[in-house]
């Protein structure tokens, strides 16, 4: 029981990754300001998160910032793409959901909606995570965000909860728990995905021994 309350024990080193979340909550909000640099704010800050994960963090200032500048400009363009269909699927559901009509058309356009709004969702609970773990083209990312949030689905559903549960608890319930918002999220949400990265990884590394064998 004494060694729970230690320095390097679980209690202080639980409560000093809330603080760090916070802390990166807040990084991530300032370079969020602009706007366009979203993208690689969030893959700077899941980079963070995925090392604090596993007890790997160093210099969490210096890593966020470096992160934000190997990434920005791919970051940068994966969010004005996701921007973009946002505002486009955000304008279909507008549409829809004032039409309302009772037929064959309007429920099939619905349908077309739902499972372009998912596919939306899971590409962009995981594009920036895979971002700040792997280097790879820009296609690459999605169609990976893609496969991954069907293939493992059950960590897709509790990332969804996680974030979910946060907005619900700053819109109906305490307001003031925005200041550990996404960073709270993304420290949450890494654990998952760092089992995940390390099992692809994994089989991508026994993939690339096989064919060299085969050569």
């Amino acid at each position: 029981m004494k060694n729970l309350f230690e320095l390097d024990g679980p209690v202080w080193q639980f409560i000093n990754k809330i603080v760090y979340s916070v802390y990166l909550n807040i990084l991530w909000f300032i370079c969020c300001i602009p706007i366009v640099t979203v993208g690689a704010s969030t893959t700077a800050l899941f980079y963070v998160s995925l090392k604090l994960s596993k007890d790997e963090e160093g210099n969490v200032t210096k890593e966020f910032f470096r992160s934000f500048r190997d990434n920005f400009r791919q970051g940068t363009v994966i969010w004005l793409i996701m921007l973009a269909l946002g505002i486009i699927l955000g304008l279909d559901g507008y549409i829809l959901y004032h039409m309302r009509f009772e037929n064959v058309f309007w429920t099939l356009c619905t349908a077309v909606f739902c499972v372009a709004a998912t596919a939306y969702a899971i590409v962009l609970m995981y594009i920036f995570p895979l971002l700040a773990r792997f280097d790879n083209t820009t296609l690459a990312m999605f169609k990976n965000a893609l496969f991954m949030g069907i293939r493992f689905l059950f960590c897709t559903v509790l990332m969804a909860v996680i974030y979910f549960a946060m907005v619900l608890v700053v819109v109906r319930f305490f307001t003031p728990a925005v200041i550990f918002g996404e960073g709270l999220c993304a420290l949450a949400c890494s654990r998952p995905l760092s089992n995940i990265f390390a099992l692809c990884q994994e089989k991508t590394e026994d993939h690339e021994k096989r064919a060299l064998g085969m050569e």
